[in-house]
């Protein structure tokens, strides 16, 4: 069972950070003496004889472990405690019972009656660690996602309200952001260069437990898991337990080189499988979500399996290695290219292809419409492709504000919004460039459905979420007039957002 980390605010306990106890056994050679020969002459013999014991001193033991203490000392001010407030849920009548029901609507009527009302809105923590002196955060997507209320508190105990700048729950990392200055941040590293075997700490805060650290070695690099396509896993035995989401995985040099995100457990808690997102993915997701508030992917149209020994045999490669493609979409980047099912992926810009699991994350990477260089194997031998990815249609990116540091204009509005593909911009003939992907609060009460296309705001068009947030700060009043297309129809939609 795959078990992310934390997810109390939603009464879905679905915590992790990573914690590992390493224990360190030290053996002392001893020796044994003659139990009968009490000759003088006899013990000097066997004196000499015997191989000098040598015994660790206390000093030179500590001088062989890792120094965790410095570490902490330097970085852990920089580890922060997330605690998140969700959204209150009504109760019904009837708990448990579909209204659909036919029995619900007699027992309704006739049955003993539950209490009306709302549940008290859960709570539930997370860990995130500050990557900015200005107070940007980075946590994990599920620790705040659909959360009302959000608060970070640094390890001298003072508290921020933060707002959530984006959440992608494709890589599950989330951007925070504090009103401060000044703050300590963590150093970043690269995860590329870790190796199985190399010492890793984590800091959090397991079950409440605030700036708890834990140590442990990674235990594999990219590493595929369950329901996850662009991160290439960091797989460790440091301990992970809820409250530990969002926290840093840093290496021996100080270096933040992943973001603690799930376990993989049959029982619901750590069982010595810990995995971290890449910190390199991580930074991609935070730049893109603090500049336009969404993240960009690309795909080339084909559809992948890894190369097991039986299939390198047959395909005539030396081992199993690469990306095997089965399918090829029609009219897509990969066919355009020239790849063909059967072809072995082997390498994307020079980076060697050792799982297929590799390649999605590798590509989305790039940016849509530029040039991608393959290497790929065909017919025993190596052919060199290029291939022009284009963007991956996104369920939207979360961008509206959960913490009332500074209003958000789309959370006034109540809209999730994506930009439109160009083959969807064709179906629809629209000159629209947004696509509401949810409505809710203000727009919904407006009458604005999921598939409107946005064209204007207050009589001014607009073409980026970027300028949809821009028209609706500059509106003067307390209702902003949406021009949406719905059905190939243009109508106005007034959203009352005071």
């Amino acid at each position: 069972m795959l078990v992310r980390h934390n997810r109390p605010p939603f009464n879905r306990a679905r915590a992790t950070v990573v914690s590992t106890a390493t224990l360190l056994g030290i053996a002392l050679a001893g020796c044994s003496g003659s139990f009968a020969d009490n000759n003088p002459t006899n013990q000097a013999a066997a004196t000499s004889a015997a191989p000098a014991i040598q015994t660790a001193s206390p000093r030179n033991v500590a001088a062989a472990l890792p120094d965790f203490a410095s570490l902490v000392d330097q970085y852990g001010p920089a580890v922060v405690n997330v605690t998140v407030v969700g959204k209150s849920q009504p109760v019904n009548d009837l708990q448990g019972m579909s209204p659909n029901d036919p029995l619900y609507d007699f027992l309704r009527r006739f049955g003993q009656q539950m209490p009306r009302g709302n549940q008290p809105p859960p709570r539930g923590e997370g860990s995130g660690f500050i990557v900015s002196a200005d107070g940007y955060i980075l946590t994990n997507a599920h620790v705040v996602s659909d959360a009302s209320e959000v608060t970070v508190k640094t390890t001298d105990r003072r508290e921020y309200t933060a707002k959530v700048v984006g959440v992608d729950e494709a890589t599950d990392v989330a951007v925070l952001k504090i009103d401060a200055k000044n703050l300590p941040t963590v150093k970043i590293g690269d995860p590329s260069k870790l190796r199985p075997g190399e010492w890793v700490i984590a800091i959090g805060s397991p079950f409440g437990f605030e700036n708890s650290v834990t140590a442990g070695i990674v235990s594999a690099t990219s590493r595929s898991m369950p329901g996850s396509n662009y991160a290439p896993f960091i797989q460790t035995d440091v301990a992970v337990n809820p409250g530990n989401s969002g926290g840093p995985l840093f290496n021996l040099n100080g270096e933040v080189v992943g973001i603690n995100s799930q376990i993989f457990s049959r029982s619901g808690g750590y069982m010595g499988l810990s995995f971290a997102i890449p910190i390199d993915v991580a930074n991609n997701v935070q730049t893109q979500l603090v500049a336009t508030g969404k993240v960009s992917r690309s795909r080339i149209g084909v559809s992948i399996q890894d190369v097991n020994a039986q299939l390198a045999e047959s395909f005539g490669l030396d081992r199993p290695k690469g990306a095997l493609v089965g399918m090829v979409e029609s009219d897509g980047p990969g066919e355009k290219a020239g790849i063909k099912p059967g072809d072995v992926i082997l390498k994307v810009d020079g980076t060697e292809i050792e799982q297929s699991s590799q390649l999605p994350g590798l590509i989305a990477s790039k940016k849509p419409g530029s040039t991608v260089n393959l290497e790929v194997w065909r017919d025993g031998g190596v052919k060199r492709l290029s291939a022009k990815p284009v963007e991956i249609a996104e369920k939207g990116t979360k961008v509206a504000n959960r913490g009332n540091v500074e209003a958000d204009e789309t959370a006034k509005l109540g809209l999730v919004v994506r930009p439109l593909q160009k083959q969807e911009k064709q179906q629809a003939d629209t000159k629209g460039e947004l696509v509401v992907e949810n409505s809710e609060g203000p727009a919904a009460a407006a009458g604005v459905q999921r598939g409107d296309i946005i064209l204007g705001v207050n009589g001014k068009p607009v073409k980026s979420v970027e300028d949809l947030k821009s028209a609706a700060r500059n509106s003067k009043g307390k209702v902003v007039a949406l021009l949406i297309e719905r059905d190939s129809a243009q109508i106005f939609v007034p959203v009352r957002t005071g």
